[in-house]
């Protein structure tokens, strides 16, 4: 027997109540004053929704609270601070101040050769005024064709050399119509023509360069091989960077020679510069021209590099054209004509039977999540610097002469037993050392193929055309 002290009967264990009911967890709310009581007992409590008054604590108990105690149970509230983005660890490069034109009387014009053939060699080159010359002159074009269209200028505009320069890449386009692609029965490497084609140019070119103010034969034979290897590689038949480097020197050149003062830049960018990418689309695609060193899907182009420095410099500050924007086709047809960078995505997209930068060019997609055309532009002078300037496969192929000297104490190709540039019939890095010159097989710069013959996809997108198979999936272009 035991009482229930709420109605005062006496029940039996079989007559016993049923347990009180809880109350729903949903209902009980913890009390600002429970969390101070908690504190002072030591023991949280949870309070019901309905409190009676005479349970809160005292006054005087509150009182006694330290308020550091109070903050101590109170979960802190830390702002998320949102992660700073990566840092590039290379400078963006600064142009340098393009120095005057020398004394052309103090000047002993010759042919130039080969004179980076060991990294020591290349030490030297970075370290010297020529490499300061080189980035100031490249800069300056880029700058110069800050925030403008191609369309901006016409040829009438042009100064007098801008023209004749565009004038001698006309005369060398004519030169390929004489010159036809022999039939290779298909294949799809480097077209034997080629050579013929330089050889027209090179026989050519001393009266074009009289029409452009030189009277020097000298300085005639030297300004003119830049012209003449700005074209590809004879023995090798391909083209690559470094060739595309060869026709800036060419104009630095004439820049050195007061052929093109600074107020040229502009035309050089926006008139000369795209006519000659023009014609080098149509000679690879003529001759079949193999990639020197391409890093395939990986590189931004199979050939060119420049289109995409001088572009991006073309879109900074454009009202509406992003990075992104590169992935709109509508934007790449309507647009393509008047900016370098847009028109090179158009050209590489064509080139490929797979649509799709992400699968075809990831390094282009990549680029195209940039923040702005700012980044990109810092983007590509970072990797002029290091992949172009910065690589020794590439740079082994430089030459060196009056105009554009050599630093004091960099190899000869004499002295050092290496064949001329022209007569070189592997590509990539040839070390120098006690038992002559020897080729180097490397894989980390964009001469990794050392002489290994790559066909390029422009030669397998011509040949499926001939075959009527434009449309669809090719093989890879390896025969």
């Amino acid at each position: 027997m035991r009482e229930d002290f709420s109605t005062g009967l006496a029940l039996s264990s079989a007559e016993s109540p049923a347990p009180p009911r809880q109350p729903n967890p949903m209902s009980w709310v913890p009390h600002p004053q429970a969390c101070v009581d908690s504190i002072a007992q030591d023991n949280m409590i949870m309070m019901p929704s309905v409190i009676d008054d005479a349970a809160l604590p005292s006054q005087s108990k509150l009182a006694n609270i330290d308020q550091s105690q109070i903050d101590a149970r109170l979960p802190r509230l830390t702002p998320r601070k949102k992660a700073p983005p990566p840092q590039n660890p290379l400078p963006v490069p600064e142009t340098p101040d393009l120095p005057p034109p020398p004394d052309r009387s103090s000047l002993c014009f010759h042919e130039p050769t080969r004179r980076i053939l060991s990294p020591h060699d290349h030490e030297l080159f970075r370290a010297s005024p020529t490499y300061k010359l080189i980035l100031s002159f490249v800069f300056s074009l880029s700058e110069a064709a800050g925030s403008k269209k191609i369309s901006s200028i016409t040829v009438e505009q042009a100064p007098g050399p801008v023209k004749q320069i565009i004038s001698v890449l006309s005369s060398v386009e004519d030169t390929i119509n004489q010159c036809p692609p022999a039939d290779q029965g298909g294949s799809r490497f480097g077209n034997p023509a080629f050579r013929d084609f330089l050889d027209a140019v090179s026989a050519q070119s001393s009266p074009w360069h009289s029409a452009l103010g030189l009277t020097i034969p000298s300085a005639i034979t030297e300004t003119s091989t830049y012209l003449q290897n700005s074209f590809g590689n004879r023995t090798r038949i391909d083209y690559g960077s470094g060739h595309e480097l060869n026709f800036i020197i060419w104009l630095l050149c004439l820049n050195r020679l007061s052929l093109l003062p600074p107020s040229t830049f502009p035309a050089l960018t926006l008139l000369a510069f795209p006519r000659y990418i023009t014609l080098m689309r149509k000679i690879q695609s003529t001759y079949y021209l193999e990639p020197a060193g391409s890093h395939g899907v990986w590189g931004l182009d199979d050939y060119h590099f420049l289109p995409f420095l001088f572009g991006a410099s073309q879109l900074l500050r454009h009202p509406y054209i992003r990075p992104l924007s590169i992935h709109n086709e509508l934007v790449l047809e309507e647009e393509g004509d008047d900016y370098l960078y847009l028109s090179m995505v158009r050209e590489t997209m064509a080139s490929k039977s797979v649509k799709g930068l992400k699968w075809t060019q990831p390094m282009l997609d990549d680029i195209s999540g940039a923040k702005n055309w700012d980044k990109v532009e810092q983007g590509m002078r970072r990797m002029f610097v290091k992949e172009v300037l910065g690589k020794l496969p590439v740079m082994q192929h430089f030459l060196f002469g009056e105009l554009v000297p050599a630093a004091e104490g960099m190899s000869r190709e004499g002295e050092a037993g290496v064949k001329p540039e022209a007569e070189e019939s592997e590509g990539g890095e040839v070390a120098v050392d006690e038992d002559g010159a020897r080729h180097v097989h490397r894989d980390d710069a964009w001469g990794d193929c050392c002489g290994i013959k790559i066909p390029s996809t422009v030669a397998a997108n011509q040949e499926a055309r001939k075959k009527g198979e434009e449309d669809g999936l090719r093989r890879i272009p390896f025969d």
